[in-house]
């Protein structure tokens, strides 16, 4: 069980978490949002918090969907653009990405992150192919994408919202990158069509939200679907050569499920790597955000 927090960040920087909430450096700019793990208090005052935020989430009451994405609105300081720009670097891998307020609290990436764009990297780099295959599911707006890109694999990105699809090329090109495969789809029935195609890839990146919705309004629920979409990829992932991530963000669900549904569908994986992304802040608390597992085989 690991415990695993990113150490390359520049540009994020958890300041204080408490009260349900957390309060995030990104680049210059300081944002305060909704945080469901953080019950504990928080560190610093609210007025500290106040005077601090460039911009400050505040949720809509009965606007909380399926999907446990808070609905609501910022309220920003004159100084708040409405994008901006941060920067991750890793040893030869530079990415850069374009963010947002969203009315979904989003901003556009996941800091915790970081440490699966440092695995999948120096993964791909370590592969004997010469241009590996690499298929990201339910792929938000593409760090991982663009990581694997930049150690020189050949991705596919499969996401089932059209805008965020927009919002990854963007960041692909902000990372001077390009060729990466766009795809506009649900992701069991973008898997089931590849299997009966008989195609292959050397990488695959999962990151299901707990509910969500295809483009053509197909149902996903977590507990529903995982078991079928684990193994249509076991029957897509290279048995030699080839990586696998599960990163779950469901509440409730624990490190151990994720490495149990890796011994489910990968039974020959000898060694699985499972535990939690965790961001620390200034107080010595540690902030809990994913679970993950995942292999090398």
């Amino acid at each position: 069980m690991h415990l695993l927090e990113p150490k390359h960040w520049t540009d994020y920087k958890l300041i204080d978490s408490g009260n349900y909430e957390k309060l995030e450096r990104f680049g210059k700019f300081i944002v305060s949002r909704p945080e469901p793990q953080a019950v504990w208090t928080k560190s610093l005052s609210e007025e500290e918090w106040q005077q601090m935020a460039n911009a400050t989430f505040t949720r809509e009451k009965g606007k909380s969907s399926q999907d446990g994405n808070e609905r609501g609105e910022w309220k920003q300081k004159k100084s708040m653009p409405d994008q901006w720009f941060v920067k991750y670097d890793y040893k030869d891998m530079h990415l850069k990405f374009r963010l947002g307020l969203t009315s979904f609290k989003h901003v556009g990436i996941f800091p915790e992150q970081a440490e699966n764009w440092n695995f999948i990297y120096d993964t791909i780099k370590n592969f004997n192919a010469p241009e590996p295959k690499v298929l990201n599911l339910f792929a938000y707006t593409g760090g991982a994408s663009i990581a694997a890109k930049s150690a020189g694999a050949d991705v596919t990105h499969v996401d089932s919202v059209k805008q965020v699809i927009t919002w990854s090329r963007e960041n692909m090109e902000a990372s001077g990158l390009d060729g990466i495969r766009w795809i506009v789809e649900d992701a069991l029935k973008f898997c089931r069509r590849e299997v009966k195609r008989g195609k292959r890839y050397n990488g695959i990146i999962l990151d299901p939200p707990a509910y969500g919705r295809g483009p053509d309004g197909e149902r996903w629920i977590l507990e529903d679907n995982i078991a079928e979409l684990m193994s249509l990829c076991g029957e897509l992932l290279e048995k030699k050569n080839s990586f696998l991530i599960l990163n779950l963000y469901s509440m409730g669900f624990s490190a151990v499920i994720a490495a149990n549904l890796i011994k489910d569908y990968f039974p020959d994986v000898k060694k699985c790597e499972y535990g939690e992304l965790i961001i620390p802040e200034d107080s010595g608390k540690f902030l809990p955000l994913s679970i993950f597992a995942r292999f090398v085989r």
